[in-house]
């Protein structure tokens, strides 16, 4: 069946039935064609009736970041994490949407959350990769983000609180934390370096029985 024929078909189904949760399926069809802006207006509809239903604001959230609703899709996004902290697709899209801000250390800690919880998901690898290099290209620390927007911005699942943790097993603690925004912003990505180091590592040893 052609995406244009499911979404026909969802939407004589909610035609006869404007109370019926196929507008989640509806609303994510429209995103998938690239079809942002129906996508938002089926999810909002249907959300007016079904609240809580959690995939349409992840879909309303996605398609508010194609836009460039990054406010609004970070605020849906929030909210469907507040619900369910491992729903991959909204952390996600919260990465991307910090990607997008500029905020370069917020992006590589939900990528890296996203990582932990989908670890054979090459993508997301390939993600993080990109992220570190970009933040290479920066001299270490992240984009300017633009006016209004604060590097500080909430993550829902913070960085570990403790250097050990975050260093890793065997490995060196992180510095202890610095009161500049600079020094700390480097303490981030740094801890997130050495996890996602370890991770890695710990990855090739589960696949090939020693490290490469």
């Amino acid at each position: 069946m052609s995406d244009s024929t499911r979404i026909e078909e969802l939407r004589r189904r909610l035609q006869k039935d404007p109370a019926s949760i196929a507008f989640a399926q509806l609303a994510e069809e429209y995103r998938r064609a690239g079809r942002f802006q129906e996508a938002i207006d089926a999810s909002r509809a249907g959300l007016k009736v079904h609240e809580g239903y959690l995939s349409a604001r992840v879909t309303l959230g996605r398609s508010l970041l194609e836009i460039g609703e990054l406010d609004a899709a970070r605020a849906e996004l929030n909210d469907v994490l507040r619900a369910a902290p491992q729903n991959l697709a909204a952390i996600r899209g919260l990465a991307e949407v910090h990607r997008r801000r500029g905020e370069l250390p917020e992006a590589l800690e939900q990528y890296r959350i996203a990582f932990e919880l989908a670890q054979n998901d090459p993508g997301i690898d390939q993600i993080v990769r990109d992220l570190r290099r970009e933040l290479a290209s920066h001299g270490g620390r992240p984009a300017v983000p633009p006016r209004g927007t604060s590097m500080a911005s909430p993550s829902v699942l913070p960085v570990s609180s403790s250097p050990a943790d975050a260093a890793g097993p065997g490995r060196a603690p992180v510095q202890a934390p610095s009161t500049t925004p600079h020094a700390r912003d480097g303490r981030v990505i740094l801890a997130l370096e050495r996890w996602l180091e370890a991770l890695l590592s710990d990855r090739r040893l589960r696949i090939y029985g020693q490290e490469s």
